[in-house]
């Protein structure tokens, strides 16, 4: 098949050596503008096998669908995509666009769905690969793949770990698929969708009153970003590499202990109550480890955070 890409990351590249190893022909890779004056590895793996390169600032100028119209695709893929990508640039291909998407669909729509399965506590994920139509993850799913999620998974591990390797896998045999003309288009069912925001800081700020089960929930889902965040004194301290503690009965925010576990902290209160240890942290002074911060920040067993 002739196919255009849209995408970034290491993702994206993996998803264009698979295709083009599989014999698809690649009309050209959309990626994003270099940084710093290095490409994108997108840009980059299709640079490598001489596949034209695009990098536009936008896909909303109507020359990004001439193009793309002009390049006669069979099929676009969105591969790892954060900018909005619009309908006259989705409906360009001969047979439409696919895109990758990291949850079971309907559930969890939305720029964050890896944040939010883990902030919510799910235990069952995985990825979709669907036709794109005008709404928000709304389109007719093509196939589907689903993840167990640990209970101490971050957003990190579960998509690098969990998540990437079948994912790329995933759109290569759903473009098999298309291209064997076996390919479903199976409405979403709307009953079952949900929605949830970007996971910005207004979502990641850290309530230590909360149940401790909670609290861990949601530094796992904004580890790597945006990253669950507390209050030192006038510092925005971030949180990561978090493990269940035992905990004695102590305030919500007190410092338990300063360890080789990092930075141990109680949450909830009475059946709630819990510890979290943090193996690093991010302060004024950048990520370093828990234990580190707390030395040099003069933080010991019985102060306060929040």
């Amino acid at each position: 098949m002739r196919l255009v890409i849209v995408g970034q990351a290491a993702f994206g590249q993996r998803v264009l050596a698979g295709l083009a190893e599989r014999g698809h022909e690649i009309a050209a890779a959309y990626a994003p503008p270099a940084k710093a004056g290095k490409p994108d590895p997108l840009a980059a793996e299709a640079e490598k096998r001489g596949i034209p390169v695009r990098t536009p600032a936008t896909y909303k100028d109507p020359a990004v669908a001439d193009e793309v119209r002009a390049l006669a695709p069979d099929l676009e893929l969105l591969a790892f995509v954060t900018k909005i990508i619009p309908p006259a640039v989705i409906d360009a291909p001969r047979l439409g666009t696919l895109c990758f998407h990291p949850s079971l669909l309907p559930r969890y729509r939305g720029g964050s769905a890896l944040a939010w399965q883990l902030i919510r506590g799910e235990t069952r994920g995985g990825f979709t690969v669907f036709w794109t139509d005008p709404g928000i993850d709304t389109g007719p799913i093509l196939l589907q793949r689903e993840i167990a999620i640990g209970p101490d998974d971050t957003a990190g591990s579960l998509y690098f770990d969990k998540i990437f390797e079948p994912g790329v896998a995933g759109m290569v045999e759903a473009v098999d698929l298309v291209a064997s003309g076996r390919a479903p288009r199976i409405p979403q069912d709307e009953s079952r969708a949900t929605y949830d925001p970007l996971c910005t800081d207004e979502h990641a700020a850290v309530r230590w009153d909360r149940p401790a089960r909670e609290v861990y929930d949601l530094v796992r889902g904004c580890d790597p970003q945006p990253g669950a965040h507390t209050r030192r004194g006038g510092e925005t301290l971030r949180l990561y590499d978090a493990r269940r503690a035992a905990a004695p009965g102590a305030a919500p925010g007190t410092v338990l202990a300063i360890d080789e576990r990092g930075l141990v902290v109680a949450a909830g209160e009475g059946a709630d109550a819990g510890a979290i240890a943090f193996g690093r942290v991010r302060g004024s002074a950048g990520k370093v480890k828990g234990a580190d911060w707390a030395a040099e920040a003069g933080v010991r067993a019985g102060d306060r955070l929040g």
